[in-house]
């Protein structure tokens, strides 16, 4: 079975992205052929400094790898290293119909948020269907707001096969990522890039405790019951086991607990939890060529498995030379 998944590198990841993704992503290498790319070309919609997106790229493996993502076992490549997916992009744009991306939510919502819109944000789906269609992958995990756009990839494969009378393509089947609370960020929002209220599990330990004693809280004195249905709690509670949740509960429901104690346990519990990954992160760090011999390595294992489909798709399009 082949997994397929696109991470786009548009900023430093967070536990949010963590706890919604990243640790998903590595648990599917157990069930079949991983196959995880760095979505560059994708995040050409957002980011426009050419520096900083090749560093955002070696971040973003760096962090993978570091939480587990095993280049031996799953296929881990830099999306421009395999242009080929450009080609096919546009022999799907051409039987992709306007009414079909003018319904893309993640479209009219970035519309609808002031953003310019370009042709790379309202083409967007079209790339992102070529990345999955090229492997012909049996499944791709994607969060509950990203369905719509595997239903797109599966309406463009049809739209293809039909108008070249040809099976090129099988549709792909979603995994929608087991729900997760949204993580809060430390202002109680949802963590976000774009909010500045993150928690990086791999920021140093001095910033990362200084962000952590700076969740908001509200101003219930020590000896007062606490209200555990806030930010503080939430973050919490994703480092510890449901017997430890029932004695926090009680405890705050008692009185006497501080937030500061609160907020110095969490601090340790997520230096312990991430701790192998923080210390894998930084040993790899040390070594950024090995990085870029693993992304080189992918793209090569990567066209292979996708050059049966590159091939048969221009083939069915009568573009290139016969045979």
């Amino acid at each position: 079975m082949r997994i397929l998944s696109g991470i786009q590198p548009s900023g430093e990841s967070h536990m949010g992205n963590f706890f919604g993704a990243m640790r998903q992503h590595v648990e599917l290498q157990e069930r079949g052929q991983g196959i995880y790319f760095l979505a560059d070309y994708h995040s050409m919609t957002s980011v426009r400094d050419a520096e900083e997106r090749r560093h955002l790229v070696i971040e973003l493996a760096l962090d993978y790898l570091a939480c587990g993502l095993d280049p031996a076992r799953s296929v881990l490549y830099r999306q421009s290293d395999l242009p080929e997916t450009t080609e096919l992009a546009w022999l799907l744009t051409t039987v992709t119909p306007m009414g079909l991306l003018l319904r893309a939510h993640s479209y009219k919502d970035k519309v609808d948020q002031g953003i310019q819109p370009d042709h790379g944000l309202f083409a967007y789906p079209v790339l992102m269907a070529a990345d999955i269609l090229q492997y012909n992958s049996d499944l791709v995990p994607v969060g509950q707001d990203q369905k719509q756009h595997l239903e797109m990839t599966r309406d463009i494969a049809v739209k293809f096969n039909q108008a070249y009378e040809r099976e090129v393509f099988q549709l792909p089947e979603p995994h929608i990522l087991k729900a997760v609370a949204v993580v809060p960020g430390t202002d109680g929002r949802k963590m976000s890039k774009s909010y500045g209220n993150l928690l990086r599990m791999f920021w140093p330990e001095k910033k990362l405790r200084k962000a952590i004693m700076a969740i908001v809280t509200d101003s219930t004195p020590v000896e007062e019951p606490k209200d555990t249905d806030q930010t503080l709690f939430q973050l919490w509670s994703l480092f510890a086991d449901p017997d430890e949740q029932a004695e926090m509960s009680a405890r705050a429901a008692a009185g006497g607990l501080g937030y500061g104690d609160v907020k110095k346990d969490l601090y340790e519990r997520v230096l312990s939890y991430f701790g192998p990954y923080r210390e894998r992160r930084s040993e790899l760090a040390k070594r950024p060529d090995d990085v870029e011999d693993i992304l080189r390595a992918g793209a090569g294992r990567a066209r292979e498995l996708a050059m049966p489909v590159f091939e048969a798709a221009r083939s069915a399009a009568g573009v290139g030379p016969l045979g």
